[in-house]
């Protein structure tokens, strides 16, 4: 279970950017800030209005040092989908990180075993890789 000023659980997990399917491990940004956000799952009628936000403020993200990576229980292919389809998601320049398994949210606590969904949930990485 993640704790408050311990190390962040790592993770190295498919993502869908910039129009393509990269790895991203959470050592890729240390130096920055990460925002680390979960939400249930792609095509839902509430998580684009979130996401949309954020898309919206990426910029200010970046001007801070921080990064933004957002995360589901969707693969990369159904991320892609979404994107394609949503003006608001294709807004997002961000990773949209894909946890089919469930890893990365279970490592975060934010599972919903019965489910097989995130809770919405936001998390906050120093450049140590310190969760804040």
């Amino acid at each position: 279970m993640v704790k408050i000023n311990h190390p962040a659980p790592d993770f190295d997990l498919e993502a869908f950017h910039s129009n393509d399917i990269v790895k991203v491990n959470l050592n890729d940004y240390r130096g920055k800030w990460v925002v680390l956000f979960f939400y249930p799952a792609d095509f839902t009628f509430v998580c684009p209005t979130e996401l949309g936000d954020l898309a919206d403020n990426y910029e200010a993200f970046k001007e801070l040092g921080a990064e933004l990576l957002v995360a589901s229980t969707d693969t990369v292919f159904c991320h892609k989908a979404w994107h394609d389809s949503s003006t608001t998601i294709g807004k997002i320049k961000f990773p949209m990180l894909a946890d089919p398994t469930g890893g990365l949210s279970r490592d975060y606590g934010v599972m919903i075993e019965e489910a097989g969904l995130a809770l919405r949930g936001t998390f906050i990485i120093d450049p140590d890789g310190i969760l804040k």
